[in-house]
């Protein structure tokens, strides 16, 4: 088995496609004005608008801006270097500058524009830099 993608729902899509692409410095693609999405070599981040859980049994499924539970994670090869570009933007509330984790990750966390947590980080440990080699 292999982890396909992570779907965020959203009530607007282009400003939160927009924000991700900032940050993150990749191009979604979208397929509708309902879906997009980034493909990265492990896995990928999709967004779409609230009006694709029709397809999916509807309203009741998932809600827009109300996750409380998941951070959604990227491997970054600088952190502290997102930091500064990510600490620019506006639309970001910051929740921990770039922190050194006793697991051996450097890691920034901030929320998207719809509340979502957002986690950059870089292994700077020798053992969290092998962990993350043998992951992938």
């Amino acid at each position: 088995m292999n982890l396909a993608s992570i779907r965020i729902i959203t009530a607007e899509v282009r400003p939160l496609v927009d924000f991700y692409e900032q940050v993150t410095g990749l191009s979604f693609t979208f397929y509708t004005e309902d879906f997009a999405e980034v493909r990265t070599p492990n896995g990928n981040l999709a967004i779409g608008s609230t009006r694709t859980l029709e397809l999916f049994g509807g309203q009741k499924v998932a809600a827009a801006a109300s996750n409380h539970s998941v951070i959604i994670e990227f491997y970054v090869e600088d952190v502290d270097e997102r930091y500064q570009r990510v600490k620019e933007l506006a639309s970001t509330e910051i929740v921990q500058p770039p922190t050194t984790m006793p697991w051996g990750n450097r890691s920034l966390l901030f929320r998207d524009p719809d509340g979502n947590l957002v986690n950059f980080f870089t292994p700077v440990a020798e053992e969290a830099r092998l962990r993350f080699r043998q992951a992938n």
